[in-house]
């Protein structure tokens, strides 16, 4: 179990954010038919024993392969899916354990920013429908201010106050996602999750949703769960870095440090994978092996061994615990 405080200087920070032994498993082709011959139904193991801190103000970028669990991880953490067990303690209360009232108002303080900035938003309301309702829904002003609020929020996020009269279906995609964020901050949340928010994007709009959500993070003190399969981008954005693979995370640390110096297999896998945008750099052949496994089946002991050039028979036995091997560095690897 990683240590729960970190200190700096002289300061000792607590976690804004704990996640502990946090598990999630679906349940697949549960069909009548497959009842009735006595089969099983398939298990999918999306997200296993997850243990993760995150401290206020700083941005933890997730990275892993499609389909490792990190989208899984981030809707368990806001109990849009509901974990199967563990904890999310997030301001010292278990927000696995809150009810009516109590989860509402917890949820004021956790929001998402969803990836697609289209689907995430009724094509029915108008911008300014969308983001009034949340603002009644919530309390957050009497109703004669929801419009000069809508208002506020859409320049915030960089949007001019007409757009409140258009529909989603009317907008460009970085308007629409800019929308989502608005909607995400018309509750003034503490900790947001951002799951692949530019990834629907053109390229050359993604730096501007990018910088921006910087730049509201740094003047509204807020916290992020940044999930992407972007290295070069979790690097850009994060402080500390996460590394998931078939739902367990097997590298955590420093950002500047992880991308300097990984140390589990995977994780220097995947960045010899990163495409060079230098020409006359030439980048190292992946290591990686053959493909994911399927989270239905996972391998026994370490899930990657199968793909991993350094693998020992131990590793085909027993499953590596997440362990601190130096200030701020864990790893799941019996090699570390």
């Amino acid at each position: 179990m990683m240590n729960e405080t970190a200190t700096v200087g002289q300061q000792t920070r607590q976690p804004l954010l704990e996640v502990r032994g946090l598990s999630k498993t679906f349940v697949l082709g549960k069909s009548i038919v497959k009842q009735a011959l006595g089969r099983p139904p398939a298990l999918l193991r999306a997200v296993h024993k997850v243990n993760l801190h995150v401290y206020p103000g700083e941005t933890l970028g997730l990275v892993g392969e499609s389909g490792c669990g990190k989208t899984t991880l981030g809707r368990c953490i806001l109990r849009l899916y509901e974990p199967d067990e563990g904890e999310v303690v997030f301001e010292g209360q278990n927000v696995l354990a809150l009810k009516g009232g109590a989860l509402r108002q917890m949820r004021r303080k956790m929001q998402v920013v969803f990836q697609d900035p289209y689907w995430s938003l009724n094509p029915r309301q108008t911008v300014g429908q969308i983001l009034g309702e949340v603002c009644s829904v919530h309390a957050m002003c009497a109703p004669s201010e929801v419009p000069s609020r809508v208002a506020y929020l859409l320049s915030t996020v960089g949007l001019d106050s007409e757009i409140a009269q258009r529909f989603p279906h009317e907008l460009s995609g970085g308007q629409r996602q800019r929308v989502g964020l608005a909607r995400a901050l018309a509750v003034e949340p503490k900790f947001i999750v951002a799951d692949e928010p530019v990834s629907a994007l053109d390229v050359s709009i993604q730096a501007q949703v990018v910088n921006l959500l910087m730049e509201l993070q740094d003047r509204l003190h807020l916290t992020l769960l940044f999930i992407t399969h972007d290295l070069r981008l979790v690097h850009y954005v994060s402080h500390r870095v996460a590394v998931m693979y078939l739902g367990r995370i097997v590298e955590l640390g420093p950002s500047e440090a992880l991308f300097a110096d990984p140390i589990h297999p995977y994780t220097q896998a995947l960045l010899k994978a990163v495409p060079q945008l230098n020409p006359r750099v030439k980048g190292k052949a992946p290591s990686i092996q053959g493909e994911p496994p399927s989270p239905i089946n996972v391998p026994p002991g370490c899930p990657f061994h199968p793909r991993c050039v350094r693998a020992v028979e131990r590793c085909a036995l027993e499953e590596p615990a997440l362990v601190e091997v130096s200030e701020g560095r864990y790893v799941a690897c019996h090699l570390a």
